[in-house]
C-alpha cells in the first residue's frame, strides 16, 4: 500500500509541474503575441502629424510700435504648433503688399484700418473683396472657453465700421480702439486759471483769452484727423440719427439746419487754428504741430489716445501735465462727444489660408493677446480691460464716464464713383478753409454734390 500510494503522489507531482510548465508556456506565449501585436498596431497606426502651415500677416505700424506685432506673433505660433507667421509689418504697409496684391498674392490677414489716404481697405470693401467674419464671432476664444462676440465690449460689431454695407455681416474685427477728442496741456490750463469749454460758446471765449496772449486756441495733425472730430461734432448736433443720416448719405442732410451748424463751428474754429498748421499738416511734419501743443503755442489738437506715447520723447513746457476732454456740447446742458475711433483687422477674400486667418483674429481677443497689446499702450475693445489701466490710459478710457457721450462708425460703402470721395471733400477741404482759399459755403455745397452721387451708388 505504502509503495502504491508513493507512486500516486510521485505521479500527481509530475502532472502538477507539467501543468504549471504549460501555463506558464501559455503566458509566456500570450505575452509575446500581444507585445507583437502592439507593435503591428504602432506600425499601422502612426502618430498624429503636425500639419505644417504657414500664415502671413500683414499689420500697419503705428504709434504703438512694431514690437507687440512680434510679441503677439510669438505667442499664436507657441499656441498654435506647426504654424509658421510671415509677419510684414510697416508704416507704409499698404506701399508694401499691394504689388503682390496685385499680382494675385494676398496676405492671410491685413491690420488696416479705414481713413488711409491709400484707401486700400476702402477699395477691397467696395470691390467686394473681402471675407465674412459672422462665423468668427461664434468661434471660443482659443484657450479660454468664451466665444469672440461676448468677449467684444458691446456695440462694436453693430457699426458701419464692422458691417460696412449696413447688412448685418462683420467683414472688419474691431481691434484696437481710442476715445477720441481733444487734447491740451492741463498744466497751462491750471497757471492760466482758465477752465475747460463745456460749450462751444465757451470755447470761442477761451480762444479770445489765449489770442490776447499769443496763443491759438487750436491745431491738428493732418486733416485727416477730422473724421472723429466731425463725426462728434454731428452726433452732437444732431444725435445718433442725424449722425446715421449722413453716414447713409440721406437726401438734402449735409445742407439742413443741423449740420450746417456742423460746418459753421469748423469755419469759425479755423479763425482760431495756428497759422502754421496747414504747412505741417502732411504725413512729413504732422509731429510739428502735435508740438505746438507741448510748446504752449497752442491749446487744443484732435488726436486719439496714442498721441502721448507718440510724443513721449518730445521736449514740453514747464508744467506739462495732459489733459483730455470730448468735444464741447452745441447748447448749454447739452452732452459733448467724444467719437470712439478703432482699427480695423480683416481677411482677403483671395486669402489662401482663411481658416487659419480666422483662428488668428480669434486669437487677437485672448487675455494673453491683449496683455501684449496693452503693454505698448494699445487697448483691445475687450470687456473690462479698463479696470485694469493705470496713469494717463485710465484718463483717457474713462472719458465716457465723465459725462461724455460715445459715437462710433462711418460711411456706407458703395460701389466706385468715378472722381467722388467723400472723405476728401469733407475732410481734406479743412486745410483750404483754413488757408481761406475755400469759403464754408462753397465746401458745404461740395459735401452735399458728392453725398448725393454717393447715395446713388450705395450698396
Amino acid at each position: 500500500m505504502k509503495k502504491i500510494l508513493s507512486v500516486m503522489v510521485s505521479v500527481a507531482m509530475v502532472v502538477a509541474v507539467s501543468a504549471g510548465c504549460a501555463n506558464k508556456e501559455v503566458m509566456n506565449n500570450s505575452t509575446e503575441n500581444i507585445a507583437q501585436q502592439t507593435q503591428e498596431t504602432a506600425k499601422e497606426t502612426p502618430k498624429e502629424e503636425v500639419k505644417e502651415q504657414t500664415l502671413k500677416v500683414a499689420a500697419f505700424e503705428g504709434g504703438y510700435g512694431a514690437s507687440m506685432w512680434s510679441e503677439v506673433v510669438a505667442a499664436f505660433e507657441a499656441s498654435h504648433p506647426g504654424v509658421t507667421v510671415e509677419l510684414t509689418i510697416d508704416k507704409k504697409i499698404e506701399d508694401v503688399i499691394s504689388p503682390s496684391m496685385k499680382a494675385g498674392d494676398y496676405p492671410d490677414v491685413i491690420h488696416l484700418a479705414t481713413g488711409r489716404q491709400a484707401a486700400l481697405t476702402e477699395t477691397l470693401t467696395k470691390e467686394k473683396g473681402l471675407l465674412p467674419l459672422t462665423d468668427v464671432l461664434e468661434m471660443t476664444v482659443p484657450g479660454e472657453s468664451v466665444k469672440v462676440k461676448d468677449k467684444i465690449v458691446g456695440g462694436f460689431t453693430d457699426t458701419l465700421a464692422t458691417n460696412p454695407y449696413g447688412d448685418g455681416i462683420t467683414y472688419y474685427a474691431p481691434m484696437f480702439y481710442s476715445p477720441c477728442g481733444l487734447f491740451y496741456n492741463a498744466g497751462l490750463l491750471e497757471a492760466k486759471g482758465w477752465s475747460v469749454p463745456a460749450t462751444w460758446d465757451e470755447m470761442w471765449e477761451l480762444g479770445e483769452k489765449a489770442k490776447a496772449e499769443g496763443i491759438a486756441l487750436f491745431t491738428y495733425p493732418t486733416t485727416g484727423y477730422f473724421d472723429a472730430f466731425t463725426y462728434a461734432l454731428i452726433a452732437s448736433v444732431g444725435g445718433a440719427d442725424t449722425f446715421n443720416a449722413a453716414m447713409s448719405y440721406q437726401d438734402g442732410i449735409w445742407e439742413g439746419e443741423e449740420l450746417t451748424q456742423v460746418f459753421d463751428i469748423i469755419g469759425k474754429l479755423a479763425q482760431y487754428t495756428e497759422k502754421t498748421t496747414v504747412a505741417n499738416a502732411n504725413d512729413e511734419n504732422f509731429t510739428k504741430n502735435q508740438q505746438l501743443i507741448l510748446d504752449n503755442k497752442a491749446i487744443f489738437v484732435p488726436n486719439g489716445t496714442w498721441l502721448p506715447g507718440e510724443m513721449a520723447e518730445a521736449p514740453r513746457a514747464d508744467g506739462f501735465k495732459w489733459g483730455f476732454t470730448a468735444l464741447p456740447a452745441v447748447k448749454a446742458g447739452g452732452s459733448g462727444y467724444s467719437f470712439t475711433w478703432f482699427e480695423q483687422i480683416w481677411i482677403p477674400a483671395a486669402a489662401e489660408n482663411q481658416d487659419m486667418a480666422k483662428e488668428f483674429i480669434a486669437y487677437m481677443y485672448t487675455d494673453e493677446a491683449a496683455k501684449i497689446f496693452a503693454k505698448s499702450g494699445a487697448i483691445q475693445p475687450i470687456a473690462g480691460v479698463s479696470a485694469n489701466l493705470e496713469g494717463d490710459n485710465k484718463m483717457f478710457y474713462s472719458i465716457y464716464d465723465n459725462g461724455a457721450k460715445a459715437t462710433m462708425g462711418g460711411f456706407a460703402a458703395t460701389t466706385p464713383v468715378e472722381g467722388v470721395d467723400m472723405k476728401t471733400t469733407l475732410f481734406d477741404t479743412v486745410n483750404s478753409i483754413v488757408s481761406g482759399d475755400k469759403t464754408v459755403a462753397k465746401w458745404q455745397k461740395a459735401v452735399e454734390e458728392a453725398s448725393d452721387k454717393l447715395r446713388a451708388a450705395m450698396e
